[in-house]
């Protein structure tokens, strides 16, 4: 497959995985230590990466468990952070600015700090009370924080299905190189169906919410400098359906949770309007050795390694890499 080294994903898998005990170990001496509540913060894709495990707290917890925009959260500060505060960083490189700045706000508040990455010299690592270091390179960050947010729950006795999900997230590593294999006929065939869209319009909902603006706005918009706009599947009928034509590209993320009648009406609804309606739907794999509740917590880590495919077929059939920037870590802002 173009751009696809088998054996680095599943090694980047397997290590993010394999950091389940050393985050429970963390989560008792955290808990026995006493907290009030968990900021989950993050810059772009990784702000966006929080929001799933935001949704699974807000749906079991009486914990307050939020994500916050690294740099917002500096200059506004929260009114609930202090030292019985967690907060919770990712960043690929361990060297996100915002990030950075953000990890010295909060510890100034007391706050206590985890990081997941995959460079334990980088300045995040070093600077966060815990880092818990995969494989270098290691995306997304889905798999650490549904252990660790799972793990949060579980021993509050708010998640009585987290044993049966962490331990059949073993199985990711080959499962993902089977989705990813199966992927490839509809990437292919996206890609060169859109090779020349410079708009695109996208759809999700629940879980997906989060991947949906990730892929809107990191990839489409930040890697392939391609229009685009986004709503949640909840929203789309107050204002959003107005902006589709006849020949819109509509790019539609279906998972298998409670939402996904939502996510329903929206794709029923467009192809009534729009003749180019692609739905990525994670019940189209296999994903053996899981069960219907994994099935629905993991659909972010599904979708990403589908529309993994999908990006590297586009960089292809447009010329235009997926490292090319104009002004991120380019220009000074």
């Amino acid at each position: 497959m173009l751009g696809f080294n088998e054996s680095e994903f599943s090694a980047q898998i397997a290590s993010a995985v394999s950091l389940r005990p050393q985050i429970e170990s963390y989560v008792d001496q955290l808990l026995a230590g006493g907290i009030d509540n968990i900021l989950l913060v993050g810059s772009g894709g990784t702000y966006a990466q929080m929001w799933p495990y935001e949704l699974l707290a807000r749906q079991k917890s009486t914990m307050p468990i939020r994500a916050a925009i690294a740099a917002e959260i500096i200059e506004s500060g929260d009114a609930q952070l202090n030292e019985r505060t967690l907060a919770v960083f990712t960043s690929v490189s361990g060297t996100t600015d915002d990030v950075v700045r953000a990890i010295d706000y909060v510890s100034s508040q007391g706050a206590s700090t985890i990081a997941f990455t995959g460079y334990p010299e980088s300045p995040i690592a070093q600077k966060v009370g815990k880092a818990f270091i995969s494989q270098p390179k290691t995306w997304p960050f889905d798999m650490q924080m549904l252990l660790l947010i799972g793990s949060i729950l579980n021993q509050r006795g708010e998640f009585g299905d987290y044993n049966l999900v962490a331990g059949e997230m073993e199985n990711l590593p080959d499962a993902l190189v089977a989705v990813a294999e199966k992927a490839e006929e509809q990437a292919i065939s996206f890609a060169e169906a859109n090779k020349d869209t410079d708009y695109h319009f996208l759809i999700g909902g629940g879980p997906l919410w989060g991947f949906t603006y990730l892929y809107s706005m990191c990839i489409l918009e930040e890697m392939q400098w391609i229009k685009t706009s986004r709503v949640h599947s909840a929203e789309f009928f107050h204002g959003a359906l107005e902006l589709l034509e006849e020949d819109t590209s509509v790019i539609i993320f279906q998972g298998e949770d409670s939402t996904r009648p939502l996510t329903d009406r929206a794709e029923e609804f467009a192809k009534r309007i729009s003749s180019n309606v692609e739905v990525f739907d994670t019940k189209n794999y296999e994903l053996a050795g899981f069960s219907p509740v994994s099935r629905a917590l993991i659909a972010p880590i599904v979708l990403d390694t589908v529309m993994g495919r999908v990006s590297k077929h586009l960089e292809r059939v447009r010329d235009h890499s997926l490292d090319l920037r104009r002004y991120y870590r380019v220009m000074e802002y």
